[in-house]
């Protein structure tokens, strides 16, 4: 008799704890095959016309004083391109969240679309100087160049980008306003694992290279996160 009273009720409470999951869960913009991939080896690099489409497109849906520099990061490649007057200027790779891209509050996934820097951190800082809450701590991150090896913590490091998002209801406003989220372009002493995804939501770079991008993009820079499973030049405006 119990068992029979039990046996509906167990399996209604398990209906209503999955159907808390699934309104609770990030609504994902999946990577191929699925947005947990991890890249061991990035998937080549776009090409100079295709990002100088992509630098075109940005600036003529977003116009703004400091469009002569673009940053476009491809999820897909884990890589950051610097454009001037759409010119490829520089490029790095990075590492962005290892669970995958999404623009929800809470998610710790990499947000997609179009964002501009919002202010920056940490100019004239020693290359690995630990930063918490966007303030120089004065101590230095020991650096990880083995890809096996983690942090005990998700330390910014060298300086700081700190990004807002152009698309209101995508990445701007409510739960998924990019600025709230507090996310960053920023070094990691996790050097070893850039290229494979490892953040908790932003993009990550070497510590030299984030030195160097950080001294030639004004704060107002356009940035374009890509999701990766779509052309490049199809800029992302809703799930």
């Amino acid at each position: 008799m119990l068992r029979n009273v039990l046996g509906p009720l167990c399996g209604l409470v398990s209906l209503l704890l999955c159907a808390t999951a699934v309104r609770a869960e990030t609504i994902p913009l999946a990577l191929p095959p699925d947005h947990k991939t991890v890249i061991a080896t990035p998937s080549g690099e776009a090409s100079a016309q295709t990002l100088a489409a992509v630098a075109r497109e940005l600036a003529r849906r977003y116009p703004g004083p400091e469009d002569a520099h673009v940053i476009v990061v491809d999820v897909r490649q884990q890589r950051l391109y610097l454009l001037d007057h759409g010119h490829v200027q520089l490029t790095y790779r990075v590492s962005t969240s290892q669970w995958g891209i999404g623009n929800r509050e809470g998610s710790n996934r990499t947000p997609v679309g179009v964002f501009r820097i919002a202010q920056k951190f940490g100019e004239g800082a020693p290359a690995g100087t630990i930063f918490k809450s966007r303030r120089d701590t004065g101590k230095l991150a020991r650096i990880i160049t083995n890809p096996e090896n983690r942090s005990e913590r998700d330390l910014v490091t060298s300086r700081v980008m700190w990004l807002t998002g152009l698309q209101p209801g995508f990445n701007e406003g409510g739960d998924v306003d990019t600025h709230s989220r507090y996310i960053y372009i920023h070094g990691t002493p996790e050097e070893g694992r850039i290229g494979i995804p490892s953040s908790h939501g932003c993009v990550r770079m070497m510590n030299k290279d984030v030195i160097e991008l950080f001294s030639q993009v004004p704060v107002g820079t356009l940035v374009y996160i890509a999701p990766g499973n779509r052309p490049l030049t199809d800029i992302p405006n809703h799930f």
